[in-house]
């Protein structure tokens, strides 16, 4: 009997000791990929080995996609900040060009020379787009008392006339309004009223997740706002937005509005600027936003999750180097910022560098210098 017994106990605790092990040992369920976000191309930032020039640029990865979201301005240096990121351009699932400005279409050829058929989103930008359009014949008037020779096509034009793009070859889908273009992924379609982009139509990357919707933005032409409020559309949670809000040269009370209604109205959970939102409305996030403001510089890669954070570098203050390279990009592109009536910090480190932006190196908008700010900044 005792000797039954203790045949039983020893069996069971081996039977204990052993199955754990096995299963320890046995097939493990992968794990999601983290959702992030790589700025591939911006004009601050703290990497040593990425080139800061005007423009944007990011690698997206999320919902189990890779997507390349504008090329920055410059063919070689998108060439030389994704390989310093060892990012693999040929594995895409697809590309968001925001809009046509050669700041965030510029360096489409280098991503066409690595990666020809990648399918491609762009903005149907109606007559003359440069990512090609058609529009139906009867836009024009016709008179039929002319000689076939004096007519449009003889006088039989097609239903359709389908204009080139000055990118021959490459896999375009043109967008005109707002599409969900694979499952929780959607692109947002807005059109600028602003003066000197008016009717510019403008692509915005909007994902849906558990934790609300991510949004990814390009110069923000439209208005930050505008596009927030499309977002919501699709679910009035925003957990996230990176990219230009277009506040390059705002003065303090739009500046200001801005960052109440996206920390108030749209509840936005955090967000990370860059590229043209501008380092007075830099500081002004960082004080609406608090730690829930991410530093987004050229070769952060942003961690998009229930709370998201910086991987690369967890640093949220702009350094010198970033703030002389930022003016130097802005004055390169005969543009003037404005300045902003610095407010008291809520920590020391901001507070130093919001200090710094006060500085008599800051760049003034002169009067004018508006004509350019459309050309040289979006």
């Amino acid at each position: 009997m005792r000797t039954t017994s203790l045949f039983v106990l020893v069996t069971t605790f081996i039977s204990a000791w052993l199955l754990p092990s096995c299963a320890a040992t046995g097939p493990k369920p992968t794990a999601a990929e983290p959702a992030r976000i790589t700025v591939l191309y911006d004009a601050f930032g703290k990497s040593a080995t990425m080139t800061k020039d005007w423009g944007y640029a990011a690698l997206v990865e999320i919902n189990g996609k890779r997507i390349l979201f504008d090329t920055g301005d410059d063919p070689a240096i998108l060439a030389k900040n994704v390989k310093a990121k060892a990012v693999d351009l040929t594995k895409l699932d697809f590309v968001v060009l925001s809009h046509r400005h050669s700041d965030h279409a510029g360096g489409f050829s280098h991503l066409l020379s690595v990666n020809p058929r990648v399918k491609i989103y762009a903005p149907k930008d109606g007559l003359g787009g440069i990512f090609g359009s058609d529009l139906p014949s009867k836009f024009y008037r016709k008179d039929e008392s002319l000689p076939a020779e004096m007519r449009y096509y003889n006088g039989a034009p097609p239903d359709v006339i389908r204009l080139g793009t000055v990118f021959p070859g490459a896999n375009i889908q043109l967008i005109d309004k707002t599409t969900e273009v694979v499952p929780g992924i959607t692109v947002i379609v807005t059109v600028s009223d602003a003066p000197g982009t008016k009717e510019l139509k403008e692509l915005s990357l909007a994902i849906n997740t558990p934790d609300g919707i991510v949004l990814v933005v390009g110069c923000s032409h439209p208005g930050i706002e505008t596009i927030a409020a499309e977002a919501a559309k699709i679910n009035p949670h925003i957990h996230f937005i990176a990219g230009g809000f277009h506040l390059v040269a705002a003065q303090d009370a739009a500046i200001e509005k801005a960052a109440t209604n996206l920390h108030d109205t749209y509840k936005v959970d955090y967000i990370a600027p860059g590229h043209c939102t501008g380092e007075p409305t830099f500081a002004a996030m960082q004080r609406m936003f608090g730690d829930h403001y991410l530093y987004a510089g050229l070769g952060t890669t942003l961690r998009v999750g229930a709370v998201p954070r910086v991987e690369s570098d967890r640093s949220a203050d702009l350094n010198e180097d970033d703030l002389r390279g930022y003016r130097m990009l802005l004055a390169s592109s005969e543009v003037r910022t404005p300045r902003l009536q610095m407010r008291e910090s809520p920590n020391p480190q901001t507070a130093a560098s919001l200090k710094r932006l006060e500085e008599p190196s800051a760049l003034v908008l002169q009067p004018d210098n508006h004509r350019t700010l459309d050309t040289a900044l979006d």
